[in-house]
């Protein structure tokens, strides 16, 4: 890769700018909404205002659909899933999965779940 392409991706990377276009392609497909342009500078602003503390970002997801969720990961109904099924979970929401730090023992309680995605 020739350096200026790295420098490129290397600051795609830093400021998560690829999980920020996903999430806003994935809030764009499930909310389809009249004024695609309008929509995304109004859930850019709603992000900006989240990182201030002024306000909640934009979630794609509900309690109730996280509970669904969970529930199709938890097939048996244990009532918890294993951390490499929380990985996989995160990477089909297009979230980050980095810094991670479940052991393979552990187990991740529907309210960890909600709390974490």
């Amino acid at each position: 890769m020739a350096a200026r392409e790295q420098q490129g991706h290397d600051y795609l990377q830093r400021h998560r700018i690829p999980e920020l276009l996903q999430r806003l392609g994935a809030l764009l497909l499930y909310h389809r909404p009249e004024n695609p342009r309008e929509f995304l500078i109004q859930a850019l602003e709603r992000v900006k205002a989240g990182r201030r503390a002024e306000g909640e970002y934009p979630y794609l997801m509900d309690e109730a659909n996280l509970g669904a969720m969970f529930e199709l990961l938890d097939v048996v109904g244990q009532g918890h899933i294993t951390p490499a099924q929380y990985k996989e979970a995160l990477k089909t929401l297009g979230l980050s999965t980095e810094g991670l730090q479940f052991g393979d023992d552990t187990n991740i309680t529907l309210d960890v779940f909600k709390e974490e995605v």
